[in-house]
């Protein structure tokens, strides 16, 4: 089908385009429209059915939305903005340049311009910045009869209708009741008879990972924002929270390969940023990596008397970096997921002692029988090499174990945390034990 609208679109035949692109799934269009050069988008966003614009707009990319915005009529931008829900367009106005955003409000109402100036006064990351005030209130006195007639009569603007929220006069919250349970329940009944009081709620300035763990713990789809009088605020749905597990889940992957993180697609980022971003860290590890230049330096007699050592460093080193790299990679998801707190330290200091032994008994057991029996190394030297190889594995795993959490405890990302930084101090140490114990095994001074 999109292979037959691209065909349509170069022949200009707009209305057979209509016909067929109406039939897609708004989010199916949104990818399609994506695939256009910028005129032609816009041309095809113009052809769309108003209800079918605004959940299409949503769905588009920033750059794409900015385009849009910038090529249609005032009446047009009214449409969307008036239709789009609160969060969706929040999160629009957040990523316009200032004459956009100008031109935008321009088409809300007062009462909505002071909403939407103080949704964009909450910190980037909190549960301010997520949430929408598109929900159904109830009052508790209200019978199920007159709360489900309310539902009817307001839910086709709310994001959500399948979680109420009960209110006092102040609008401090007072319990949720869903969906299913006023449907299937006595309609004299009042609210109060069937609400759940004491919901759990998270408050305006707590941080989106921490939101985003709750929703995984309860299977929430949604979940009530109060201030610090329990008020109701808003409310944050599951879509929102999934695009912040994606972003986190981003941040953590950049950190762990030793970059900044950033919300840019890759393809859209500049040359320049991409390498401001990296250098910094890079200029870190790299200057982290002279003691490791430093150690083969102090032990060159070493290196002189029994040049067969060099041979094998790269093997222990990169070992070493790479048993680092499994344990802390384990352990920074075994965290992110809440399944690793700050208190399992010397339960997961006891596990990697444990499997670092089993591990490095295997290798050096392997590494023995090649070098002694298929390249006929010295049995020293193998000795040596093999005893090193078990020390290296086990304190390489012992680093990339605990150093995500003791990060965690000075109020670091564990992130950071990662491969790159756990194989730089891998790899000092691992010359280092490597050095001594040659020095020590063979006799040299």
């Amino acid at each position: 089908m999109k292979e037959n609208i691209f065909e349509l679109i170069e022949e200009k035949k707009y209305g057979l385009v209509r016909k067929e692109i109406i039939k897609l799934n708004s989010v199916d269009i949104a990818e399609f429209i994506e695939e256009l050069q910028k005129d032609q988008a816009v041309i095809l966003f113009r052809l769309l059915p108003k209800d079918m614009s605004v959940e299409v707009f949503s769905n588009l990319e920033n750059d794409t939305q900015e385009a849009i915005i910038r090529a249609i009529t005032d009446k047009e931008i009214a449409n969307i903005v008036n239709d789009l829900y609160f969060d969706d367009m929040i999160d629009f106005i957040e990523e316009m340049p200032a004459t956009i955003v100008k031109k935008i409000l321009k088409h809300t109402k007062e009462d909505e311009r002071k909403l939407i100036n103080q949704f964009l006064n909450y910190p980037a990351d909190s549960a301010g910045s997520l949430m929408t005030i598109e929900y159904v209130g109830l009052k508790k006195e209200m019978t199920l009869k007159q709360a489900m007639e309310l539902i009817k009569r307001v839910g086709i603007d709310k994001e959500t209708i399948y979680t109420c929220y009960v209110m006092d006069s102040n609008r401090k919250l007072e319990g949720i009741v869903s969906l299913r349970k006023l449907v299937i329940s006595d309609e004299d009944q009042t609210v109060e008879d069937i609400m759940v009081t004491n919901p759990i709620k998270v408050y305006t300035h707590d941080d989106q990972e921490e939101i985003a763990n709750v929703f995984k713990k309860y299977d929430f789809i949604a979940l009530p924002v109060v201030d610090k009088e329990d008020r109701l605020t808003g409310i944050i749905t599951i879509d929102d929270v999934v695009d912040v597990i994606e972003q986190e889940n981003t941040e953590d992957f950049h950190k762990m390969a030793a970059m900044e993180p950033t919300e840019e697609d890759y393809l859209d980022t500049s040359v320049f940023t991409l390498a401001k971003r990296r250098i910094m860290w890079l200029m870190i590890l790299m200057v982290s990596a002279m003691f490791t230049g430093s150690i083969i330096n102090k032990f060159q007699d070493v290196l002189q008397k029994v040049v067969i050592l060099a041979s094998f460093m790269p093997m222990l080193m990169g070992t070493g970096g790479n048993a680092g790299s499994q344990s802390s990679t384990l352990v920074i998801r075994g965290m992110a997921l809440e399944q690793i707190q700050l208190s399992d330290l010397f339960k997961v200091i006891g596990k990697e002692l444990r499997v670092s032994l089993l591990v490095g008994l295997g290798l050096a057991l392997l590494n023995f029988i090649r070098m002694y029996y298929l390249q006929s190394v010295d049995i020293k030297i193998a000795t040596t090499v093999c005893l090193t190889l078990i020390v290296v594995v086990v304190i390489a795993k012992l680093v990339g174990g605990t150093l995500p959490i003791l990060a965690r405890s000075l109020k670091l990302d564990p992130a950071i945390m990662a491969s790159p930084f756990i194989t730089t101090i891998v790899d000092a140490v691992s010359l280092f034990v490597y050095f001594s114990m040659a020095s020590y095994f063979l006799g040299i001074g």
